[in-house]
């Protein structure tokens, strides 16, 4: 019997879910922290991911200890620490500041269709990472990645595209990611034996 199910995510022991939501055949890792975040359908993250604020599309292949939409700090103000913002914490008489988590939520990581983030890699907020992308193991992403890149470094920065622009706006139309539970099955050897241009022959 699968493990994976249409109608709840796999979600291993110790992990922190906050208002946050799941398509259908999606894995949560162990120990990974999901805050006001969203699935999309098939996506998985390994063991320790931590993520907030984050659109993470279809078929997003996470990998473990990755961090995404890391909150930022009121770098502007007179200090930096918790108490400006989580203020109750430390007095009675004090009220969190709303209006700062607030400009948080508002800073979305956008994460597109059958991307890989490698291990250990972090994406910032406000970024988008294409569509087919790939974020080397312990990158740091300040800024967009286009469709289908491969990205890498501290700040990253493109290596190389995994295919020509053709072959990428192509996929993009294709959308395979779209389609239902059982085309995808009927396709699965084909997703394993063609590469892409052929498997763009086929499909289109």
């Amino acid at each position: 019997m699968a493990r994976l199910t249409a109608e709840n995510p796999y979600i291993h022991p110790d992990c922190v879910i906050v208002q946050s939501t799941f398509g259908r055949f999606v894995e949560i890792g162990k120990g990974s922290r999901v805050v006001d975040s969203r699935f999309g359908d098939y996506s998985y993250c390994d063991r320790g991911a931590d993520m907030a604020n984050a659109n993470i599309g279809k078929f997003a292949n996470i990998a473990a200890h990755v961090r995404i939409g890391a909150p930022d700090h009121p770098m502007e103000k007179a200090s930096l620490h918790h108490f400006l913002y989580r203020s109750k914490d430390y007095w009675d008489t004090a009220e969190m500041d709303d209006a700062w988590f607030a400009h948080r939520r508002a800073r979305v990581a956008h994460i597109g269709h059958d991307t890989w983030i490698g291990h250990g890699a972090m994406v910032k907020p406000d970024v988008v990472v294409g569509h087919g992308a790939i974020v080397a193991s312990g990158a740091v992403v300040t800024k967009d990645v286009a469709p289908y890149m491969i990205v890498a470094g501290v700040p990253a920065v493109p290596l190389r595209a995994r295919f020509s622009e053709q072959i990428s706006d192509r996929l993009q139309a294709l959308a395979w990611w779209d389609w239902d539970h059982n085309r995808l099955r009927d396709a699965l050897q084909d997703f394993r034996s063609f590469e892409a241009e052929a498997f763009l022959e086929k499909y289109e």
